[in-house]
């Protein structure tokens, strides 16, 4: 089976980039959820960077100049000790500065920061570019994005051959150990794919500790929120037209609240399942019924109502792949099964299952939080597939 990527996401926020090896096992060593909102407004993008402008295009030798800085573009099959024979540096120092081995290969697009400045070179009429296109995970609920190499075109890219203006000059980030390529886009709150983009990450969005990345300078502006009006000081604000005084009031007739209110039945959502929904593959997580249906691009998998503290138990037999938490603290369970599928379970405390555990069907993985709903996914590889189809 080919090698493949694409996002998890659990409680409809979670997003974690995962990949299939060659043994069609699932790859979890990077899973790193993000469940900004979950239990209170769902995924909110509202806080996301503005649009990050495109990189200015290198000279002919790969080299961005700023004020304060050089860095060189890798090119395709490029090692440090190419650049650094092209640049006319020392290649150990070059290494040593950008904590990697002078032989490894770089990936085309990379970003390689210079520890002195050297003569600027000529214009080029091709701009090299990055290979950084991922899927923003911010947007779009994990769904595939265009190509985001061809938005880049129709941007304005500044001169090449000469050093750049200070104010376009990108802060520089040192990666630190245990930080993501996520971690440092919300830190400096851009977006990953322009964190990708402007740095030339691999696929796999990996980093090494001591990398030097460039954080996107924005490009277009935030949209602003509607301020109100004001006065001179010592006018006084002016007073708003009453309803009353440009119609007659409404003639409505109030029924006494001794009135009894008529309950409109509640559907039972936990009976939207028909018999030809299900195979049997899978057992409910939790008892209780459903309360949110499963909707591609908006909620992933199904939401359940449970007794806070009542056990949360596996769908099927498989082996605990991952034990992670949202920003808040809250335990994510994945479970891979036979058949590379996964379940998902988000919304418990108390977890009583440890990664790499074999669980049975009906194996306790914990318990349900105060909230009383639990969140539950089944994943297909990478895909995301209504869960009801395989519940019994």
């Amino acid at each position: 089976m080919a090698n493949f990527k694409g996002w998890v996401l659990a409680a409809g926020a979670t997003v974690a980039l995962v990949s299939c090896g060659p043994n069609g096992q699932l790859d979890l060593s990077n899973l790193d959820p993000d469940l900004r909102g979950f239990g209170r407004s769902g995924l909110d993008t509202a806080g996301a960077a503005a649009a990050a402008a495109p990189r200015p295009a290198p000279d002919q030798r790969g080299v961005i100049s700023y004020p304060g800085y050089q860095v060189a573009i890798a090119r395709q099959g490029d090692t440090i000790s190419t650049v650094a024979a092209r640049l006319g540096l020392n290649a150990a120092e070059l290494a040593q500065y950008n904590a990697i081995d002078a032989g490894s290969p770089l990936n085309a697009g990379s970003v390689v920061a210079l520890p002195r400045r050297i003569a600027a070179g000529a214009p080029t009429a091709a701009p090299v570019t990055g290979t950084g296109q991922v899927t923003d995970p911010f947007a779009g609920q994990g769904v595939r994005q265009p190509n985001a190499e061809a938005a880049v075109t129709s941007k304005t890219i500044p001169p090449v051959g000469a050093t750049q203006p200070a104010a376009s000059q990108p802060r520089q980030h040192v990666v630190a150990s245990g930080e993501t390529a996520w971690s440092v886009a919300r830190k400096y709150n851009v977006s990953i794919s322009d964190l990708a983009q402007w740095n030339g990450l691999p696929s796999d969005m990996s980093l090494r500790v001591g990398q030097r990345l460039l954080i996107p300078v924005a490009g277009a502006a935030r949209p602003q929120t509607a301020t109100t009006a004001t006065t001179t000081p010592g006018a006084g604000s002016p007073t708003p037209l009453p309803p009353s005084a440009t119609g007659p009031l409404p003639n409505e007739k109030t029924a006494p609240t001794s009135t009894p209110v008529a309950t409109p039945a509640s559907p039972d959502l936990g009976k939207t399942r028909t018999a030809a929904s299900g195979n049997g593959r899978f057992r409910m997580p939790a008892n209780g019924s459903i309360v949110r249906t499963y909707e591609k691009g908006k909620n992933e998998g199904i939401d359940i109502s449970a007794a806070p503290g009542s056990t949360v138990s596996a769908a099927g037999s498989g082996t605990v792949a991952a034990i992670t938490r949202d920003v808040d603290g809250v335990p994510i369970i994945v479970v891979r099964h036979d058949g590379n599928l996964m379940t998902v379970y988000a919304g418990l405390d108390d977890v009583t299952v440890s990664k790499g555990q074999q669980v049975s069907a009906g194996a306790a993985l914990g318990k349900a939080r105060n909230q009383g709903v639990v969140h539950f996914e089944v994943r297909n590889g990478f895909e995301s597939t209504d869960p009801e189809k395989y519940l019994n």
